[in-house]
């Protein structure tokens, strides 16, 4: 199981991110660019003193992304508040990578199309998302729970 950040914009949601990446034994693919530094104390506030524990993977774009991914036969599981798919519905496997989108635009329409699977995450009626650490810790729980690989 992995993560996949499509060119994160905020630097306190990318630190929360690495911070579940952290406790939970599941590494990080961010896609630049970025909408802020590495360097970003917000990152490393919200990370706390967790990030350095978080297995990070940067990639220069989404191509360079795509082709390793593929090369490992991982399959991508775009997680979208448009995506028709419910997450309870989803049979995730081991080696799947959750992609999560930029925080105002989340992916391309050519990215959308590579994903094998879209997925959201229900809600409520009336809402329409909910903030992409969030979002991450529901979809990377459920993954991990069907798959059998919560930490011990």
């Amino acid at each position: 199981m992995r993560i996949a950040l499509y060119q994160p914009e905020i630097a306190g949601n990318v630190g929360a991110i690495l911070r579940l990446a952290a406790c939970f034994s599941v590494p990080v693919d961010i896609i630049m660019p970025t909408g802020f530094a590495f360097s970003d104390s917000r990152l490393k506030r919200a990370a706390m003193d967790y990030g350095a524990a978080a297995e990070v993977t940067r990639h220069a774009n989404f191509e360079a992304f795509d082709a390793l991914r593929r090369s490992e036969g991982r399959r991508l599981i775009l997680m979208s508040s448009h995506a028709s798919q419910r997450l309870p519905d989803v049979a995730f496997q081991e080696g799947d990578v959750l992609l999560m989108g930029s925080e105002s635009a989340g992916v391309p329409v050519a990215v959308r199309d590579m994903a094998d699977i879209r997925v959201r995450i229900p809600m409520a009626p009336g809402f329409r998302s909910l903030n992409i650490a969030v979002s991450t810790g529901i979809a990377v729980a459920e993954a991990l729970r069907q798959t059998g690989k919560f930490p011990q």
